[in-house]
């Protein structure tokens, strides 16, 4: 098995994780054990965030997708953030709120649960009224927490450890765009949804009848 980052493998972690007994789980109650919470923050694209969601839906998971509705790459209130939305809910995923401090953007779209954006030591725990906070306890503390952060899992990939039942439960956190574009570094990931972004924004040109002759 490859450690990369690419939905081939996110898909062996998927499996792995059923292999070790675990069960999906959001953040609508305190995690037990053998709970997998799959979490998700889409920072920078929903095309990314729709791939990753059906793989998990091939293989029977849910998970919990944050959402921005301040994202200078992305907007929820346009046809593609509508759909997306909407495909994440028929996949069987939740969608949640993915706020940039100070702001909580939360309305029906959303589940009671927020993930702030680049979060600041000051308040990345704090208490938020009306939501969870999934960094705040319960549902956070360093041996339950797994990230895929800027292309590097911080203590290794934790395909083994799932597959073996190594963590009691766990909350693992991945950005879609990591997993859905090729390259072996951050940069590479990035230069390869830069790619993409070209094309589909000149189908957006298409579509708004602009001459590109």
């Amino acid at each position: 098995m490859i450690c990369d980052f690419s939905l081939r493998h996110y898909r062996e972690l998927l499996q792995a994780a059923k292999t070790g007994g675990y069960r999906w789980a959001g953040f609508d109650s305190a995690p037990s054990a053998g709970n997998l919470i799959l979490r998700h923050d889409v920072d920078l694209s929903l095309d990314a965030a729709l791939a990753v969601a059906e793989v998990e839906a091939d293989e029977g998971a849910w998970s919990t997708w944050f959402l921005m509705t301040r994202s200078v790459f992305y907007n929820l209130a346009s046809s593609e953030g509508e759909r997306a939305i909407e495909r994440l809910r028929v996949l069987g995923h939740r969608v949640a709120h993915h706020a940039v401090y100070p702001h909580v953007d939360l309305d029906g779209r959303f589940e009671p649960a927020v993930a702030w954006h680049n979060p600041d030591p000051d308040y990345m725990r704090a208490p938020i009224p009306g939501a969870v906070n999934v960094m705040e306890a319960p549902f956070f503390d360093p041996d339950h927490y797994r990230s895929d952060s800027n292309h590097e899992w911080r203590h290794g990939c934790p395909h083994e450890q799932l597959a073996q039942g190594g963590f009691e439960w766990l909350q693992l956190l991945t950005h879609p765009e990591i997993w859905a574009f090729e390259g072996t570094t951050m940069r590479e990931s990035m230069e390869s949804l830069l790619d993409a972004d070209r094309a589909a924004r000149l189908e957006h040109l298409r579509s708004d009848r602009i001459d590109l002759a």
